[in-house]
Formats: structure tokens, sequence, C-alpha cells
């Protein structure tokens, strides 16, 4: 397990992305998935109040799992607010507080491990949302909080509010970061240095591409991200590929696991996010949370990825 940054969580170093559960993968699947990370060692998983078809399917199926095996105490768990489309996609302060207790219902738990404004709402006084989420930790039914899709400038005012107005403090940052998708690096990361934010990245294996799976002239490959993930390759995708291939040799390990090491390798990453729709993808990218790259490889991997943006 690893600490949660500044705040009292151990996670596991590879958290279990739920976007695809009630989607991709069926009740039983995403089970079974929950069921195989949690026999791995796994306890962190992340879902979203908008995931996915259906308002908030993802989170039911996640509570039912938690019902029937009995393991919320082992679980931290990790939702979001202010995503998806509609009327619900805002952060104004009676939506977060109808938004959390409807999370809490379908998950069928009395708290939230991590709570998250999942995208900036700037219709919205950022004082205001940021209030919002602090009566939630006071009541407890919130532990800590995290952002995600904010860009550095409106972050950091987040930030200097909720220092300023002794407010409960963003302490997780869940950003877009993938080897072949670095603009983190030059934009949010000196955030996340200077506040002494802990960072989650998603999409983590670029919608599939650092899977290995999609390869020039390879076979076609049935997914919903498939046309996203190709396009990877025509970015110079392939020296990444590349790269991958050879240090997964070395470990004789997945090109997926690998893409995850690398980057639970850079500055401030706790535990990088990834899902999987079966058992068997899940078997490709468990051994990310122990998989340790040498400072060469690391660089070697770097260097593919700067080459080929």
């Amino acid at each position: 397990m690893a600490p949660l940054g500044r705040t009292d969580l151990d996670v596991f170093p590879l958290c279990l992305g739920a976007n695809v559960f009630g989607w991709t993968a069926d009740e039983p699947q995403s089970f079974a998935v929950l069921d195989a990370y949690l026999a791995a060692g796994g306890n962190f998983v992340d879902t979203a109040n908008s995931y996915l078809v259906e308002h908030g399917r993802s989170e039911t199926i996640i509570g039912r799992w938690l019902a029937e095996r009995g393991t919320r105490d082992e679980i931290v768990l990790a939702t979001k607010v202010g995503g998806g489309r509609g009327a619900v996609r805002n952060l104004r302060p009676d939506n977060i507080e109808r938004e959390a207790r409807a999370s809490l219902e379908r998950l069928g738990t009395d708290r939230i491990d991590l709570y998250y404004a999942h995208f900036d709402d700037e219709d919205t006084p950022l004082e205001e949302s940021l209030r919002a989420f602090d009566a939630l930790v006071r009541a407890g039914t919130v532990r800590h909080l995290g952002a995600s899709n904010y860009t550095p400038e409106r972050l950091t005012a987040a930030l200097e509010l909720q220092r300023e107005h002794g407010l409960a403090e963003f302490t997780v940052l869940q950003p877009h970061y993938n080897l072949v998708e670095r603009d983190f690096e030059r934009t949010l990361l000196p955030v996340a240095e200077a506040w002494d934010l802990a960072v989650l990245p998603y999409y983590g294996l670029a919608k599939g591409f650092l899977t290995g799976k999609y390869r020039p002239g390879g076979t076609d490959v049935e997914s919903a991200r498939a046309e996203s993930a190709r396009a990877y390759l025509d970015a110079g995708g392939e020296a990444v590929l590349e790269a991958l291939d050879e240090v997964a040799a070395a470990h004789g390990a997945t090109v997926a696991a690998v893409a995850l090491a690398w980057l639970r390798a850079q500055p401030r990453v706790v535990a990088p996010i990834a899902s999987a729709r079966t058992t068997e993808q899940l078997e490709q990218i468990l051994p990310a949370a122990t998989l340790e790259l040498s400072p060469d490889e690391v660089d070697r991997l770097s260097g593919a990825a700067a080459t080929a943006a």
C-alpha cells in the first residue's frame, strides 16, 4: 500500500477505474473484476455519479457488490460530482449536496472516502462550490476532496480560497496523463508540487493504445474506443510501442503494465487509474502495482514519447 499524499488513506498503487461498469462490462462481469482486484490486494476503486450510459449506473453496481460481499471497510471509495450531461453538470451548492446524497445511496454507504469536483464550473462562484464541499467534510459524509479537469489557474485559485477561509482542501488531483499525452507535466504538475497534491492520472493507458493491441497493419480491435486509440499511431506512437516492447520483454511483463509503471515512476503520482472489463484484462495491468522500472528504462520510455510528440 502507498500513503495517499496528505490524506490518512493507504491505497493500492493501481486504482481500479469503474467507468466501464454498466457500459462495456455488465454487472456479472463487473463483479468478477472487482472480486479479482480485491483478491490481488487491491483496495482503491474510482467511479463517478455520471458513469456512464445511465446516470449512476457504475455506482449502483459497486454498491451492490459492496453489499453482497460485505467489503465496504476494505475499499477506499472515490466518486465525483459535476460531470456528465445536462442539469447535473455543475458545481452549484445544491447540486453538490443533492448528488452526494444520491451517490451515498447508490453506493450503499455512509461515507465517501475521496470526493472529486469532476469538472470545473465557471458559472458558479468558486467560493460557493468550495463551501459546499467543506460542509460535506464537516458533516463526515466525505473524508477527503479532490479536483479533476481544472486549469492550473482555476485550481490555484480554488486552493488559495480554501486555505484563506480554512475550508477543507483539495489534496488529490486527477489529471489526464499518460506516456503519450504529457501536457500535465508543464501545466498542472507545478501546481501539484506547490500545493503538495497527490496525483492519480486517468486515461493512463491512452484509451487502450498503451496496451499494445493497436499496431501498424494490425487486425481490427472491437472496442468502443478503437478509433480514438488508433489515432495515436498517426501521431508517432509506433516509437513508443517499440520502447514499451523492449522494456516489457526485459521484465517479462505486459506492455500495459509497463506503461502504468512508467506513470507510477513520475513525480507526485501515487496510483494510476486503469479500468478492465474482464478479469483477463485485469491480469494484464495488475503487475503495474509492483513493477519497478530502472531510471534508464524510465528515460528510454520518456525519450521515445518525446520523439513521437
